[in-house]
């Protein structure tokens, strides 16, 4: 789960100026009395969650709020528009991170995202999901991520030539010179980046980057280079159009390169770019309500999800009421917020990060494989299937009257 912090900041900070209500009276579509009751607005409810970091499976509640109806209305759209970017970015990211072997994984998505805001979640998410940075320098400064970066082709072509501009640029990072060296030919860009640390007379240098052709040939040739003139420290990043699968199929080639920078396809969440997720009340003054419409079902009541552990990996999950007990479950809803008060301190970024880590191992192995679809569904109480019955008893049989 991600951007909990964000939901938790919004919820206790939420309020309408002077301003806002003033545009709203101008659309003529609400009475004077909301928009006076406006003007004083702040959640006073309570917010249950499902800590960041942790694995979760489909139908699962992973946000719950307590709250007089006309509050949790307000804040509907924005917590759904939240979470939904962020966990999936943080699912492909921990997806690469799962195939990656050790290697080392950058975020080089800004310019591809949805927009800033949309680039800043990804940084972040991507972080959680294993990633050791990020190239959003804007990121690292708000988050506190490690930053990472190469050079440029421009820089290269600004230059008379390749030499010239990787001279120019070690002078300047001599201890972090990563050389792109696909500007004109690869293998000569190879040998030159080995010419030009020579020429100003380094025995070591950061490494170089692959950013298009065949890079499974092209790290081959790269590293026998690199390795024959005296530079086996020297490092090999890859990048464009990465994603999980090509990093697999590269390492299990035999490809010996070392970092990736991962771009469009992880800030876009590619394969998978959007989250149906819903915000729906599930009980009112006391009473369980459910929707029932056709592929929308809900389920009623304020819930727990108990998780279900075996040898330290994930057996199952049981959704309950939340005042069920299930013996040896885990509860993973907990509140952060109680009457519009934070009382659950918010963990760091790095704490998270770890908690992902962590509950990425504790999935079945059949679990981690990128190229099968496993899925884990929730098991439902039998408390709350006897009231689904009922509910339905009910109100079905009323709309056929």
């Amino acid at each position: 789960m991600q951007v909990l912090n964000s939901s938790v900041y919004y919820l206790l900070n939420l309020k309408f100026t002077k301003e806002d209500v003033d545009y709203l009276r101008s659309t003529g579509l609400f009475e004077e009395d909301f928009l006076k009751y406006l003007k004083n607005f702040r959640f006073t409810g309570n917010l249950y969650a499902v800590d960041e970091g942790e694995v979760i499976f489909p139908d699962e509640p992973i946000v719950q709020v307590e709250a007089p109806l006309i509050e949790a209305q307000v804040i509907e759209t924005f917590l759904i528009n939240t979470l939904q970017h962020p966990i999936l970015v943080a699912t492909k990211a921990m997806r690469c991170y799962s195939v990656a072997g050790g290697t080392v994984l950058v975020d080089f998505g800004l310019r591809r995202s949805h927009g800033t805001d949309a680039g800043m979640k990804a940084a972040r998410a991507s972080y959680i999901g294993g990633f050791a940075g990020t190239s959003n320098v804007l990121a690292g400064k708000e988050y506190g991520i490690p930053v990472f970066g190469t050079m440029a082709h421009s820089f290269i072509l600004a230059h008379k030539d390749e030499i010239e501009a990787f001279i120019d640029f070690a002078t300047v990072y001599p201890e972090n010179a990563v050389l792109l060296v696909d500007t004109y030919d690869t293998v000569e860009g190879v040998h030159n980046a080995v010419k030009a640390m020579k020429m100003v007379g380094f025995k070591h240098f950061k490494g170089i980057r692959l950013d298009s052709g065949d890079l499974l040939s092209l790290s081959k040739i790269s590293r026998e280079i690199l390795d024959r003139e005296g530079f086996k420290d020297a490092i090999i990043v890859a990048s464009g159009g990465i994603n999980e699968y090509k990093i697999k199929e590269l390492l299990d080639s035999g490809a010996p390169i070392d970092g990736w920078g991962v771009g469009t396809e992880l800030v876009v969440s590619a394969d998978l770019p959007y989250l149906d997720c819903a915000y729906k009340l599930v009980e009112y003054d006391g009473r369980p309500v459910m929707k029932f419409s056709t592929k929308k079902k809900t389920l009623p009541y304020k819930k727990q999800i108990y998780r279900i552990y075996e040898e330290g990996l994930i057996r199952k999950d049981v959704i309950t009421r939340y005042d069920e007990k299930i013996d040896g479950g885990k509860p993973l809803l907990n509140k952060y917020i109680e009457n519009g008060r934070l009382i659950k301190e918010l963990p760091s970024l790095k704490d998270i990060r770890e908690k992902a880590i962590t509950s990425f191992n504790s999935l079945p192995e059949n679990m981690k494989d990128i190229n099968r679809a496993v899925h884990l569904y929730p098991e439902i109480s039998k408390t709350i299937e006897k009231t689904v019955k009922e509910l339905e008893k009910k109100h079905l049989k009323e709309k056929k009257r």
